[in-house]
């Protein structure tokens, strides 16, 4: 271990020259990789960071470090990644592993050690270089489903010195992958009230034509004025079904290249931009992302290169063009896309302007106040990418604040007054977000001042007042009251809230606290008899929960060990 320290001191400015050190990092399985998620794959609110390595549906895999180093950072939570370890190595690159089952022995012991004398499931620690020194090749954790995986499978990503995610496969880890990348759609967009295509001034979907080589043609279209295009589009490898992100998108008209978008390394702080990137408002409403090939303003992105024009072409009447996509997945599979482009003037006919009555202006650049009644709303300046008129209503207590299509770059905020109520459960009102056909309500983090609540929401729609009096509640799985349990290895609980949501749960044996882990997807406490807290024959279980507005449960019980 002394020596895996002294080479992490020497090294890290000798193996930092090289860019992208090839046969450093191993794979973290040991099984052949499949992914059913690429670097930078498109997901709602953000790019992906890393590699979703399968695991055969199952868990418990054993998780291998990929190279020499430290362990700088282990974090566990309810969401996110879940239980997660991030390994410093000597050239300077960092490694992370999420969504784990548990960690390996050692590492265990060292969270657990953490959790207990913070009292919290939920912690992060930063450990010293010293401290949880690891070599190549050590087992470091098992794969699992924690936080917010929607199934057993491991996260893994390489960071660069200034935590920026990159794709791994630059360092040589390697997935079999001989097949192009696919398209789906492809739409013309115009940039003005000027431009025109093929009759309209809006997004035109266009058709495709497939072609024997695995290429695209689309049909001729007419034009005038400065478009952009925007494609759907996808990548799989040879040994998954599931559709996955591309690796590089470039764009050339008339043989000149006019954009490149390169998802070979972005910043966390970025990766909201997404909504920038993708037609917002089309995911929106058809459940399909649309990457758009130029760049509209207020868009920080790190990912494109070579932007001619911001990749808009500019068509005159009467002339012939081509414009050209060419996509690439990591290995090299490449597919191109060819759509011939008429250069022709018309005259269109304008629609006449929508009823403005319950539309309010919120300014990009600048702080916006929307009030009505005993709501305000508050758009702080750069909420939103582009000066928009929205739909603004408040009816009673329930405030329709335009359709979820349109992106905001960061929280906006509702305030309530409540100085009108005169509930005796006024401490129990909260902000709820309706969704669905019958508005169901769910709760929105809600901060209260006074008689002002507040809460802040990244999404537009319907939002109201709503009121939770009633309490979680917490039913025993594998045991009752009064129970032997000698021979049990986990003791499980269930806790529910349908209203305002689990806020915090706290479980003591005999007045000590006791670790209990907490899975939000089956509702599950589980606390781990291998830990050896309970060491007691005759044991009193309490367990408290509370809500997020402030209704609590307890649930106590007796059981025995030998």
């Amino acid at each position: 271990m002394k020596k895996i320290l002294l080479l992490f001191l020497i090294s890290c400015s000798v193996y930092s020259q090289s860019e992208y050190p090839q046969d450093y990092f191993r794979n973290p399985l040991d099984i052949t990789l499949v992914l059913s998620g690429t670097f930078a794959e498109l997901r709602s609110s953000h790019f992906h960071g890393g590699l979703d390595i399968k695991t055969q549906r199952k868990q418990g895999l054993k998780v291998y470090t990929a190279a020499e180093g430290y362990v700088s950072r282990i974090k566990v939570s309810h969401f996110g990644y879940g239980k997660a370890i991030y390994v410093t190595h000597p050239n300077g690159y960092t490694t992370v592993y999420g969504h784990l089952q548990k960690f390996s022995k050692r590492i265990e012991q060292y969270i657990k050690d953490c959790q207990y004398e913070k009292e919290s499931f939920e912690v992060e620690m930063f450990p010293t270089t010293e401290e949880l020194l690891v070599e190549q090749d050590e087992v470091i954790g098992y794969s699992g489903n924690t936080g917010s995986s929607g199934g057993p499978h491991l996260h893994f990503e390489i960071r660069d010195n200034q935590e920026r995610p990159m794709n791994p496969m630059l360092f040589g880890i390697d997935v079999k992958d001989t097949k192009a990348p696919f398209v789906s759609a492809v739409y013309a967009y115009p940039k003005d009230e000027n431009a025109i295509i093929n009759g309209k001034n809006e997004r035109v979907p266009l058709r495709l034509i497939p072609q024997k080589t695995g290429d695209y043609e689309v049909e001729k279209i007419s034009a005038y004025g400065n478009i952009g295009f925007g494609i759907t589009s996808y990548d799989k490898q040879d040994l998954a079904p599931n559709n996955n992100g591309v690796s590089n998108i470039q764009t050339f008209f008339n043989g000149n290249k006019s954009l490149e978008i390169d998802f070979k390394r972005f910043s966390f702080d970025e990766s909201k931009h997404i909504k920038r990137l993708i037609d917002y408002e089309y995911f929106k409403n058809k459940k399909s992302r649309i990457q758009k090939l130029f760049i509209q303003k207020n868009n920080p992105l790190s990912l494109y290169k070579d932007a001619n024009d911001n990749g808009y072409i500019k068509v005159e009447d009467s002339t012939s063009s081509i414009y050209k996509v060419r996509i690439r997945d990591f290995k090299g599979n490449e597919t191109w896309i060819t759509i011939p482009v008429n250069g022709k003037y018309e005259v269109i006919e304008k629609e006449i302007d929508e009823d403005l009555s319950n539309k309010s202006l919120v300014y990009s650049d600048k702080a916006t106040t929307l009030n009505s009644e005993n709501i305000t709303v508050n758009f702080y300046g750069n909420t939103l990418y582009d000066d928009t008129l929205i739909d603004f209503k408040v009816a009673s207590d329930t405030l329709y604040l335009h359709e979820d299509n349109i992106p905001l770059q960061k929280n906006f905020y509702i305030n309530y007054d409540l100085s009108n109520y005169k509930s005796e459960h006024q401490d129990k009102i909260y902000i709820a977000r309706l969704y669905g056909y019958y508005k169901k309500p769910y709760y929105v983090s809600t901060k209260r001042k006074g008689n002002i609540i507040s809460a802040g929401s990244k999404e537009f729609g319907t939002y109201a007042l709503a009121m939770d009096t009633v309490a979680p509640t917490i039913k025993p799985v594998n045991f009752h009251d009064k129970k032997w349990l000698s021979k049990y290895r986990f003791l499980k609980v269930k806790i529910e809230d349908e209203l305002s949501g689990i806020s915090k749960y706290r479980a003591t044996v005999n007045g000590r606290w006791i670790l209990m882990e907490y899975d939000y997807k089956t509702e599950m406490l589980t606390h781990d008899f291998n830990d050896n807290i309970v060491k007691d024959t005759k044991n009193e279980l309490k367990i408290i929960v509370t809500d997020n507005v402030g209704n609590s449960s307890t649930f106590e019980a007796t059981f025995f060990r030998k």
